[in-house]
């Protein structure tokens, strides 16, 4: 039986633990539809998930953080995509396998993510996974988010397991800069919500992965 090669493993939430662009997209086409603007397809939204909402304000709405009507329709997103979180958000491929592994194995797994609390813990309760995570950390439980490695710090330290024991797996640049800051080691999540002119390789991940089955041969031999 393959064992666990870390004590502990995070993830990124958006684009790695859990693909949550279909909800995204559709509270970005109800906004688009209620001011008379045209919808998105999935692929037109995708890369724009791991921005958060000011992103998709930026590039779907065409509008700036200087403009007046700029947090006011980001709040209008924020409040359609609290009403649709769960609707079609589903664990990649293999994730739910890679937990259940993790728990009949008695390693503890966590969330690390830039999205707010009130957004995170609305999706896991509508979508639970197994085993529950043993953290969740989220930007309201630090002063620096990522890419400073202090939410990945605080994550190993509530878990009682340094940062050289776990592995942070993420499908950002700055998930991957926090988790080499904070001292983990790191996988690329390359399935996640890249645009087409990333270059993943280019982070220094210790891993990179095209697929999230693959990570189980990454976390387990």
């Amino acid at each position: 039986m393959k064992k666990a090669l870390f004590q502990a493993v995070l993830f990124d939430l958006d684009g790695t633990l859990l693909d949550t662009a279909p909800d995204f997209l559709t509270a970005t086409n109800l906004l688009l539809s209620k001011k008379g603007m045209p919808l998105l397809n999935e692929g037109s939204i995708r890369w724009l998930v791991s921005h958060g909402s000011a992103g998709i304000i930026r590039n779907a709405f065409s509008m700036d953080e200087a403009h007046q009507d700029f947090e006011p329709t980001r709040q209008e997103l924020l409040a359609l995509y609290k009403d649709n979180l769960a609707d079609k958000t589903q664990p990649f491929n293999g994730i739910k396998e890679l937990l259940l592994e993790l728990g009949r194995q008695q390693t503890p797994w966590g969330i690390v993510t830039n999205k707010p609390e009130l957004y995170t813990l609305a999706i896991l309760e509508q979508s639970p996974l197994t085993p529950n995570p043993a953290t969740i950390i989220c930007p309201d439980h630090v002063k620096n988010t990522k890419p400073d490695p202090e939410s990945i710090i605080l994550a190993c330290n509530q878990l009682g397991i340094e940062p050289k024991n776990t592995v942070y797996i993420g499908d950002h640049l700055r998930d991957i800069e926090a988790g080499l800051r904070a001292g983990t080691t790191t996988i690329a999540a390359g399935y996640g919500y890249i645009s087409d002119d990333e270059d993943i390789s280019s982070w220094g991940a210790h891993h990179t992965v095209r697929c999230a089955t693959q990570l189980h041969d990454l976390i387990f031999k």
